[in-house]
């Protein structure tokens, strides 16, 4: 089982009902789970005190976020000082990286872009141009793909449109570090020591979440929680279960099973 958190477990900083025995359930019917994110607006480590803070345990090895993704393709590639476009506090977690320096225009080995939210602006968004267009083109990396999100104000854009805004501008393609990237979910099935076709995804995004796993050849079941709206339903994307929220899952398991 792999679980989506915003939207799926809690909803910005209130847990979804339910949502701590479910978790509670899959521990001790011993069905192997992660926890799988596109939310770079905060490091592992502070995600897992948030989990653990409405009572669902959580070790940093348990949550694969992109920016774990991204530092393994970096290092990969031989690639250092990248240009961060993610908050400060999430851009520690790729300090032995050596970033670029904030205001930077020139020198970036990869241009990393993520959930920088209210942080954009005009010159910053141009500054990430810049970057990308230089000589050398340095690789834009995309932190996820995901169009926006659900907060205690309402629906907010995410990282996903001001990629595509760095792709159209610039003619280049980005590198996909997490959902609805095929070889994200990959990683996190390797993480799970189980076939693709024994997982289920539970996401309440029907693009990111339930197409991008069903693509990977998992089961992809939808919510009725976060940005869930009925207009999901009648798209191009066909969930394989459809659930009020994360608390159904254990009778739609054993339905299923």
């Amino acid at each position: 089982m792999l679980l989506d958190l915003d939207g799926v477990l809690y909803v910005g900083d209130r847990v979804v009902p339910g949502a701590a025995e479910t978790v509670e359930w899959l521990r001790s019917a011993g069905i192997p789970h992660r926890f799988l994110t596109n939310t770079t607006s905060r490091p592992r480590a502070a995600v897992v005190e948030k989990l653990d803070a409405m009572g669902v345990p959580a070790a940093a090895d348990d949550v694969l976020t992109p920016l774990v993704a991204a530092h393994a393709w970096l290092e990969r590639h031989g690639l250092r000082h990248p240009a961060l476009f993610v908050p400060e506090a999430t851009a520690a977690e790729l300090i032995d990286l050596d970033p670029l320096a904030p205001g930077a225009e020139v020198g970036a080995g990869a241009v990393v872009v993520g959930d920088l939210g209210r942080g954009w602006d005009f010159d910053t968004l141009n500054r990430a141009f810049r970057l990308l267009m230089a000589e050398d083109a340095p690789p834009l990396l995309a932190l996820g793909l995901t169009r926006f999100w659900r907060a205690l104000d309402g629906l907010r854009l995410d990282a996903g449109a001001f990629v595509r805004a760095l792709e159209y501008a610039t003619g280049r393609e980005a590198v996909v570090l997490g959902k609805p990237d095929q070889s994200f979910y990959a990683t996190a099935v390797d993480g799970l020591g189980v076939p693709p076709e024994d997982v289920v995804m539970v996401g309440d995004d029907v693009v990111t979440d339930v197409g991008g796993a069903q693509a990977a050849g998992l089961v992809g079941v939808l919510v009725r929680t976060g940005k869930f709206s009925p207009t999901d339903l009648v798209g191009d994307v066909q969930p394989d279960a459809v659930l009020d929220s994360v608390a159904d899952l254990r009778g739609w398991w054993a339905e299923d099973r």
